[in-house]
């Protein structure tokens, strides 16, 4: 039996990725006595509609925490999932325990997630969003193995790469309105990976501080890894630090 206290979470992902990529992370934390629940939103996973919106993938999320009337919970967003936590936390606010960011957007009232890229990421998007036939964006393996899963052998990061589907665009580019969501008095924790290579450090970017800061007052755990490899290759740390993050 473990002795950590038993939380409710509901792990939300991101980008490039669908409701898989939580599967180490939600077993291990299964294993430690905790309730899990992995939403699969708009656009993503088996929905074959590519054509959504930001908030059609809020909406998923928020409709799956009120079918299930999950309470008391722990929403943790990674990556892109920071800003659909962002919203879902306006709508249902007196369910959240704690929202939790790995390494995720904090976009600021007005903001885009493609306003936080660096110039660079940006218009490599951009160029490929527009080679696209429906309004997505692939990820070219060199991005991926660089960016996303810098620290993973080859094989491994070959291996990931099968999982990755192009993008849903629009939702990326989208302006959020986030005037309520800085009202709220929710607790907020930040988890941060140094090796995390998404976004570069310094010069106006990057997850922490840049992002976490945002949050106002917030708890601060970090760990030793990438944006995607840990999930696969350590998921028991991945689960332990949002636990860390999530605990009271």
């Amino acid at each position: 039996m473990s002795d950590q206290q038993r939380l409710t979470f509901v792990l939300v992902h991101g980008s490039w990725a669908d409701a898989h990529f939580w599967d180490g992370v939600a077993a291990a934390l299964r294993s430690q006595g905790h309730d899990v629940h992995t939403p699969e939103y708009a656009g993503h996973g088996t929905d074959p509609n590519k054509h959504v919106s930001h908030a059609m993938i809020t909406k998923s999320v928020v409709a799956f925490i009120m079918r299930l009337n999950l309470r008391d919970i722990v929403l943790v967003g990674h990556s892109f999932g920071g800003s659909v936590i962002q919203k879902a936390a306006e709508q249902i606010p007196d369910r959240i325990k704690r929202l939790v960011f790995w390494d995720a957007f904090v976009l600021k009232d007005g903001e885009s997630v493609a306003d936080e890229l660096p110039p660079q990421t940006r218009q490599s998007f951009e160029q490929l969003r527009a080679g696209s036939e429906d309004d997505t964006i692939p990820l070219p393996f060199p991005l991926f193995r660089e960016l996303f899963v810098n620290t993973a052998t080859l094989e491994q990061a070959k291996q990931f790469y099968t999982s990755v589907r192009p993008e849903p665009a629009k939702p990326l580019f989208e302006k959020l309105d986030l005037q309520v969501f800085y009202t709220l008095p929710t607790p907020k924790s930040y988890v941060y990976f140094y090796q995390d290579n998404v976004l570069p450090q310094g010069e106006g970017f990057g997850w922490n501080p840049h992002m976490s800061a945002r949050l106002g007052l917030f708890r601060l755990i970090v760990g030793d890894g990438d944006h995607f490899t840990d999930t696969r290759t350590r998921p028991a740390m991945v689960a332990q630090k949002l636990y860390e993050a999530g605990r009271d």
